[in-house]
């Protein structure tokens, strides 16, 4: 039988599962890697304190985020909507439902899963945050927290890497808490089938002994409330999806919420900001919140430079002009995109393979990282011939449309698509 590392450490153990362990039996698995989780975790806070634990599950997680390819190093791209270390500035995340701008439907429909838990006393139903990165899901699930008055927990799916690791997570879990998991698409198959169980029964599985003699021991969970968030929601496997009760989709901003997101942003920067000025960066925030923030701050550093009174249109156009981020929100990256397709293909339809050797970049980088915008802005068509620039396209870039036949030869000869038909 595993002993108790000691009358302190034994106190970092949940009371639940000293009481698993008290049956005699040798514990594998998920046991004794929650131990371990846990007295690694007790020698850190005894000789470094609790911010080293902090520190370190910080550390962790980043370790386990890997860099986007292709663009590992284009940290200086502004407009892109993946968060970075400079995004995480706590004072300018809303703290409540009622601070919090846009997703009206979702907001609304929050609070009244809210008060209604409350009234009961209950944990809230098991959420799912999924759509764009940068809209606002971490922060939904902090304010859900709050406004229940409960304790939160936050991990990301590639941090947990094995069960234990889980089963730390969640035997540490009160009544009601909120355990939030990041990316959660992102989770181990094997990770996944313990959360199963944990999510619709409240409880956690793991074997006691092996051979023969092993046998499987239910432990009891607090009532918690799991909150899911992720980018790629086709990406869950069915089970997982369907253990959620309450599934919110989270689109993107308007040009008006964006204006009211970066006032009061410069607000609590302390910043003067005329509307004109909150409107020249809200256009070309290209609907993330996330991105309207970093402009913001970009802007105030050249504000800041040329002792500007105030953020004006004037002043933040010239700003975000310096930072080759043009008025529908394009930088050099996108513009390089559509350049290569207008001027060197002639419009397209040209393939994706041609344009990643062109720009260097990788085929992967140009599908999820350059097009979902340069598409949801009606510059680009992805055809089955390939890339085929818009009409809208050529107008933004100043160039002349090329004439296209719109009657595109099909498969077959006309007498075989007449035999056909």
């Amino acid at each position: 039988m595993i002993g108790l590392p000691g009358r302190a450490k034994a106190r970092l153990i949940p009371r639940r599962l000293r009481r698993a362990l008290s049956d005699g039996f040798t514990t594998i698995g998920i046991c004794s890697s929650v131990i371990r989780a846990c007295d690694s975790a007790g020698r850190l806070r005894e000789s470094r304190g609790p911010d080293a634990v902090r520190a370190l599950s910080a550390k962790q997680e980043a370790a386990a985020l890997p860099i986007a390819p292709g663009l590992a190093g284009s940290e200086s791209r502004l407009v892109e909507a993946t968060s970075r270390p400079d995004d995480q500035d706590p004072p300018l995340r809303p703290l409540s439902l009622d601070d919090f701008t846009g997703q009206g439907p979702a907001r609304a429909n929050l609070k009244v899963f809210i008060e209604a838990a409350k009234s009961r006393r209950e944990a809230l139903d098991h959420v799912l945050f999924w759509g764009p990165p940068g809209l606002g899901k971490t922060t939904l699930a902090q304010i859900v927290a709050r406004e229940l008055g409960v304790n939160f927990r936050s991990t990301s799916g590639p941090v947990i890497a094995k069960a234990g690791d889980l089963a730390a997570q969640l035997t540490a879990l009160e009544d009601r808490d909120v355990l939030f998991i990041d990316e959660i698409h992102r989770l181990n198959p094997a990770v996944e089938e313990i959360l199963y169980p944990a999510m619709e029964d409240f409880q956690l599985d793991f074997m006691i002994g092996e051979g023969p003699g092993a046998r499987s021991v239910k432990l009891d969970l607090a009532k918690f409330t799991l909150i899911g968030a992720t980018t790629r929601a086709g990406l869950l496997t069915t089970p997982l999806r369907d253990r959620f009760g309450i599934p919110i989709r989270l689109s993107f901003y308007g040009v008006a919420d964006l204006e009211l997101i970066v006032r009061r942003g410069a607000k609590v920067l302390r910043i003067a900001m005329s509307e004109d000025g909150a409107n020249e960066i809200a256009k070309r925030a290209r609907g993330t919140p996330r991105i309207a923030g970093r402009l913001l701050r970009r802007v105030r550093d050249f504000a800041a430079v040329e002792d500007a009174q105030a953020i004006t249109r004037s002043v933040a156009d010239r700003a975000l002009r310096l930072l080759e981020v043009d008025p529908a929100g394009l930088d050099q990256m996108d513009r390089r995109y559509l350049d290569l397709i207008a001027v060197s293909f002639g419009g397209g339809p040209v393939g994706v393979e041609t344009i990643a050797a062109a720009l260097s970049e990788p085929r992967d980088a140009i599908e999820d990282i350059i097009e979902p915008f340069l598409i949801q802005c009606g510059f680009v068509q992805r055809t089955p011939r390939g890339r085929l620039l818009t009409q809208h396209a050529f107008a933004h870039l100043g160039l002349h449309a090329p004439a296209r036949d719109l009657n595109q030869p099909g498969l077959f000869t006309e007498t075989e698509d007449a035999d056909l038909s």
